[in-house]
């Protein structure tokens, strides 16, 4: 199920110094009269005005550590160099982490700081460097990555977003973001602006998908069974919300590749506002097996193949998974 790939080095390190500051000005720029994600809000968080993710120009982490949560080719055997950024530029009402998402639990931390969370992680023999929530801190993000350059980081980058992305500003990672993992939440733009407050997300991640798939291409295995670049797309299945999930699944199909790898994941539960408020009724309970059977059952009859799947749902019921 896998595409194995040989040993090879980071994307970034064949990036020229003079492309890493060029990027990385166009991006801090951008903060005065901010574009970074899909909501283009226009604030100039240089004077202190927040967007969405409600903060100014200064990043946060919440936390940082070997993340063995993640899937196997990310966590290996000594885990992911997760870097969890606080606030979100979305604004899911189950968020999970909603205490760092939508409450900003986090230390504030310059590109230099995050550069030598970097590369502790990496002395801890983490496999990849996995910034989570990253998108409206990317200039932060991009200046960390080219300072922990300079010291000596051999770590794939990896980009753990929502998927609410500008391609414009996905342009600018090129040749700096080795995994694109998004996790791709709607194929339902009114679902999507009420769970998620996140108007037009489908015309938005299906453009920013494609640009992802047009970087890094298809999800690339080593022989020792770790991810080295790709596209990873993480697909929460949510209740009474199937057709919305067979919809994803059949655009990374047809309109990317049957090759894309995607984890397919079972695990929802009414966290936060979804487990208070009465108007998100409709979320208020996990998925059922038989919801999650119908998706997997249809991503295989889309053609894709390179699956991971939730395993306690399938014990002993005739299911593999990637």
């Amino acid at each position: 199920m896998s595409v194995d790939a040989p040993a090879t080095t980071p994307n970034y390190q064949a990036l020229s110094d003079e492309a890493f500051e060029e990027r990385c000005t166009d991006l801090w720029e951008r903060y005065a009269d901010c574009d970074l994600c899909a909501y283009e809000c226009h604030v100039d968080r240089t004077a202190g005005q927040e967007g969405t993710c409600q903060v100014d120009d200064t990043a946060s982490v919440s936390t940082y550590f070997p993340h063995f949560g993640e899937e196997d080719c990310l966590k290996g055997h000594n885990g992911s160099g997760t870097i969890f950024l606080a606030n979100c530029n979305m604004k899911c009402v189950f968020c999970q982490n909603f205490e760092t998402g939508h409450e900003a639990e986090g230390e504030p931390a310059t590109p230099e700081e995050i550069a030598e969370m970097a590369l502790e992680l990496e002395a801890q023999g983490c496999h990849n460097i996995n910034f989570v929530s990253p998108t409206h801190h990317s200039p932060h993000l991009v200046e960390a990555v080219k300072i922990a350059t300079d010291r000596g980081l051999e770590l794939p980058i990896v980009w753990n977003c929502g998927g609410y992305e500008r391609p414009a500003i996905l342009e600018r990672l090129e040749g700096i973001v080795d995994i694109y993992m998004p996790d791709v939440k709607w194929s339902d733009d009114a679902a999507a602006a009420m769970y998620s407050k996140a108007p037009n997300y489908w015309s938005n991640v299906r453009e920013s998908l494609r640009e992802m798939h047009r970087q890094v291409g298809d999800l690339r295995i080593d022989d020792t069974g770790l991810a080295t670049g790709g596209l990873l797309v993480r697909h929460l299945v949510m209740p009474n919300h199937v057709e919305n999930a067979k919809r994803v699944l059949a655009f990374l199909a047809e309109e990317l590749s049957e090759e894309t790898v995607v984890d397919i994941m079972a695990q929802y539960q009414p966290h936060y506002k979804a487990k208070t408020e009465d108007v998100y009724a409709d979320i208020n309970r996990p998925i059922t097996e038989d919801e999650y059977d119908e998706v997997i059952e249809y991503a295989r009859d889309v053609g894709l193949e390179r699956l991971y799947l939730d395993r306690s749902m399938l014990q002993n019921r005739g299911f593999s998974w990637f």
